[in-house]
């Protein structure tokens, strides 16, 4: 039996995780849209929308996911009432209302198969695996330099380069974890530059690791940009473009020298664990590694507190998490396989 577990794309933002998503989309079977933005949100409020057996609630988290300002929603295409309907006659669990958003859009593309991709997922692995316990995750790991070089040119990214370093920082060492407790068949990670420069092996493994016949169709992700890049996202402009090495190395001429120094001194081991050479820059000034132990302290204390806050939560479940959408999902939880079209009516 073929599988129909959800793919999630995770890494830090600016590694390709967009590329990487276009690719997976670019299969037959396999359906993956751009950023939604509301899981995280949705789960970290969950105590809002109470217990998800009650057909009343799953449409009232339903109406926040396809008409909040900031969900995203209207850049997949579905009808929002359709959407509502298909929730409140799904199961009724959270998880189950928040991936028929993404079963919805696999089924607007005809697809089986569903997923997800969000760069900053990485921190959030084990919340996704509460909600969706059959979950796949595909890391992306670019290298460091590259990933802060872009991030700063970036309009949406507020933050400086500094922070940009602790930002790649962190997402390298929760890939690490995630590697390490996370069993074989449930996490995968594979560099950029590898991926740029031989798509068609490093996707066949992909898809050897996803349980999925390699297609060439996902060599050439740019056929489907036009479809699956929403038109105001400009900093995307490469994925309509072939797949190239030749943004790969650019921090060298895009980085100060003061930047280069600094990210060879406090990401110099990680990226030498991740196969990429140091240039050799001279030692950074004492400040800019001062400034970069603060903004790695500032972000592991913001992560921990909400942490933290949701541990009172996960005492008292305002209900069942777990989705009951896959045939993964449903065996873990006891019950009998589904039934062609039971989840969806139309």
């Amino acid at each position: 039996m073929q599988s129909d577990r959800p793919v999630f794309v995770i890494g830090c933002p600016r590694s390709g995780t967009t590329m990487l998503q276009l690719m997976l989309h670019s299969h037959p079977r396999i359906a993956v849209p751009p950023e939604t933005r509301f899981l995280v949100p949705a789960y970290f409020s969950r105590r809002m929308y109470g217990d998800m057996r009650l057909a009343e609630n799953r449409r009232t988290l339903a109406n926040w996911i396809a008409t909040g300002r900031n969900t995203k929603f209207r850049e997949l295409g579905l009808d929002e009432a359709e959407f509502v309907q298909s929730a409140m006659l799904g199961p009724g669990s959270f998880g189950s209302v928040v991936g028929m958003v993404f079963k919805s859009y696999a089924e607007r593309f005809g697809k089986p198969r569903w997923g997800d991709k969000r760069p900053s997922y990485y921190r959030h692995v084990e919340m996704i695996m509460r909600m969706f316990p059959d979950a796949q995750f595909i890391n992306l790991v670019r290298d460091g330099r590259d990933c802060v070089a872009s991030l700063k040119e970036m309009p949406w990214y507020k933050p400086d380069s500094v922070h940009a370093m602790a930002n790649w920082a962190e997402a390298i060492d929760f890939g690490e974890r995630n590697a390490r407790k996370l069993p074989a068949d449930t996490f995968y990670q594979l560099r950029y530059e590898d991926l740029t420069a031989d798509p068609e092996t490093e996707l066949k493994k992909l898809c050897a690791f996803i349980g999925e016949d390699f297609d060439p169709a996902m060599c050439e992700p740019r056929h489907i940009a036009e479809v699956a890049v929403p038109k105001h996202k400009v900093w995307h402009n490469n994925t309509h473009g072939e797949v190239t090495t030749a943004h790969a190395g650019r921090w060298s001429t895009r980085l100060e020298p003061w930047e280069i120094a600094l990210c060879e001194e406090v990401l110099g081991d990680r990226l030498i664990a991740n196969g990429y050479e140091l240039s050799g820059a001279p030692r950074a000034e004492r400040q800019h590694v001062i400034a970069f132990k603060a903004a790695a302290g500032k972000r592991r204390t913001a992560r921990l507190r909400k942490y933290n806050r949701d541990r009172f939560t996960r005492l008292r479940e305002p209900g069942p998490l777990a989705a009951l959408l896959t045939e993964g999902q449903r065996r873990l939880a006891g019950l009998p396989q589904q039934r062609n079209r039971e989840l969806v009516i139309r």
